[in-house]
């Protein structure tokens, strides 16, 4: 007996893709995984995470909730698989050149994009995110972008991503926040700062903004104008000097 209870214990506390979809027996399953998921994101995309129940999924799919505990124990599952699946529109078949900063680059391109496409992604809580299979499948690739990196441990690199996919995640956030603040904040805004530079209280203030005028500061509303459907040349940049910092080799142990 204590036997069959630690399984059931195990089986309750394992990740949703180490659970069965269906069991060994009783009748098949009249919905799936997939299709939950499906029903999830379209709320998700529509009123944010917070949107997102098994109650309300049910209702979706015209169903009852205690028909979806068939399929996940509760809404953590249901956002485990949203990220999961939406990690998956993440385009992983792109040829790598060799050049791990330009191919991170493309990667953390791809990736904001994705992000823009499903804002709610980054209302998940760090703390609550899981690696799922295609999250996986994201990991090794951009592990293998890393291959050419000599001298950089495995922890190493490990960290880089991580990084990589934080300030990604950031700059996504300052974007949609750029997206949807209105103009007219924003005009004044940049009115307010020019105004404060040009009275001589802030000279390294004045200098920086004088001299990135050409280039412009990597803010949200610069990266919308660049590139509304994605990441444009600011993100782009940032991303590349971020890089550039992570992917020096490790120190000898001494």
């Amino acid at each position: 007996m204590a036997g069959k209870a630690d399984r059931a214990a195990a089986t309750e506390t394992a990740l949703v893709w180490e659970r069965p979809e269906r069991g060994m027996r009783g009748p098949a399953p009249e919905r799936s995984r997939e299709q939950l998921t499906e029903a999830a994101i379209g709320l998700a995309d529509a009123g944010g995470l917070a949107a997102v129940s098994v109650r309300q999924v049910a209702r979706e799919l015209g169903t009852g909730p205690a028909s979806l505990y068939r399929y996940v124990a509760g809404r953590d599952d249901l956002v485990d698989l949203m990220v999961d699946t939406a990690t998956g529109e993440i385009d992983l078949d792109a040829e790598l050149t060799g050049d791990p900063v330009t191919d991170l680059v493309a990667l953390a391109t791809r990736t904001q994009r994705v992000h823009l496409r499903h804002p709610w992604l980054l209302e998940v809580p760090p703390e609550a995110l899981r690696v799922g299979p295609r999250g996986l499948d994201y990991l090794e690739f951009a592990l293998r972008a890393l291959e050419p990196v000599a001298g950089l441990t495995g922890p190493g690199k490990l960290e880089a991503v991580a990084v990589l996919n934080a300030l990604v995640t950031m700059l996504s956030g300052v974007e949609l926040r750029a997206r949807r603040s209105p103009t007219g904040r924003q005009a004044a805004q940049a009115a307010y700062l020019g105004a404060v530079a040009g009275r001589g209280g802030h000279p390294l203030l004045a200098a920086a903004l004088a001299g990135g005028a050409a280039d412009g500061p990597p803010d949200g509303a610069r990266l919308g104008a660049e590139d509304a459907a994605g990441a444009g040349a600011g993100f782009e940049r940032v991303v590349r000097r971020v890089l550039a910092g992570l992917l020096v080799p490790d120190p000898p142990v001494r």
